[in-house]
């Protein structure tokens, strides 16, 4: 299956977020699963990216072109996807996966997966979306979402298929891959 793992471009200031990334990486290669993601060498997103790639796995990068003219790029991708622009790159990235995995980043790893969130909430996308709350942090989302639902703005039925895994193991339970 291809999992998309929507991430940062920087380390961050915690060092178990690259330790986590590495393992996640290593673990989608070495299940024989492909690494959809947004085709960066630098920061989470090139640690993921090679720790599959030394499983060995496949890894599918898809970055726009003005990342590109910037030398972003992963060199040693199995394939790398050149989009126009940031929607189509979405858009791409959603129509590759089979699975969905926000792991610790920006505001924008947190835009890709809020659309991957409402698609999923809509019922126009039937994939797991898993917010991986390493060290709690999408501790205040998940308020958020239970805030929704007391509010009577949303409802759990709505957020059938939006997870929070606190482990790597959690999330091979919540894929029935444990």
């Amino acid at each position: 299956m291809n999992i998309t793992v929507y991430l940062g471009a920087k380390e961050g200031t915690d060092p178990e977020f690259k330790k986590a990334v590495q393992k996640l990486g290593e673990w989608i290669g070495a299940s024989g699963n492909a690494l959809v993601y947004g085709g960066s060498k630098s920061g989470l997103m090139g640690a993921i990216a090679d720790s599959v790639l030394e499983a060995p796995g496949e890894v599918i990068g898809v970055e726009p072109e003005f990342f590109i003219k910037d030398e972003f790029q992963h060199e040693g991708l199995t394939k790398l996807i050149v989009t126009k622009d940031m929607f189509e790159r979405k858009s791409k990235m959603i129509e590759l996966g089979d699975v969905f995995i926000a792991f610790p980043g920006g505001t924008g790893t947190l835009e890709e997966i809020t659309e991957v969130m409402s698609k999923v909430s809509l019922k126009h996308l039937n994939a797991p979306c898993i917010l991986y709350n390493l060290n709690g942090y999408y501790n205040s989302l998940k308020a958020l979402l239970a805030h929704m639902i007391e509010a009577g703005l949303s409802s759990k039925e709505r957020q059938e298929g939006i997870y929070f895994a606190e482990s790597l193991d959690e999330i091979k339970r919540i894929l029935h891959l444990a």
